[in-house]
């Protein structure tokens, strides 16, 4: 199962982004295609977040654009949605042991975490900061 990290979720939704139709191209595949797919909640929330910020986007996204988007994806029926379980704290350690693992690589490791606990088999990323992870295996698909 792939699994897509925020960066490919915001690049899709800004068009003033490089990277837009890439990503656009990408999620529709994922979206309309049959096999399982993944986003992690964080994602979901970073992605709200980030697409909202007037420091970041001028204009930025109306949250209830934003807030449509998020309810768009989740229209596909192949869409699994990565939360923390039971597995969700071993998981986690395996991602910050070993590592400096401190302030923002924190969010960075909770994400891997969720990946794992989840088997996804590859994350969709574009920030080679989650190659730090070697349980798992990343990929930009905007390279393609």
């Amino acid at each position: 199962m792939i699994a897509v990290d925020t960066n490919i979720l915001v690049y899709a939704q800004r068009m003033e982004s490089p990277w837009h139709k890439a990503a656009d191209r990408c999620l529709t595949e994922l979206a309309e295609g049959q096999a399982p797919w993944a986003i992690p909640w964080p994602c979901l929330h970073e992605f709200l977040a980030i697409v909202s910020n007037p420091g970041i986007w001028r204009p930025p996204t109306p949250m209830a654009l934003a807030r449509e988007q998020v309810e768009s994806w989740m229209q596909s029926p192949s869409l699994v949605l990565l939360g923390a379980g039971r597995g969700h704290w071993a998981a986690l350690q395996r991602s910050l042991r070993g590592r400096k693992m401190v302030g923002g690589a924190v969010h960075d490791a909770r994400i891997a975490a969720l990946c794992m606990e989840h088997n996804v088999s590859v994350l969709w990323t574009a920030d080679r900061d989650f190659a730090r992870f070697q349980e798992l295996t990343v990929a930009n698909p905007l390279r393609r």
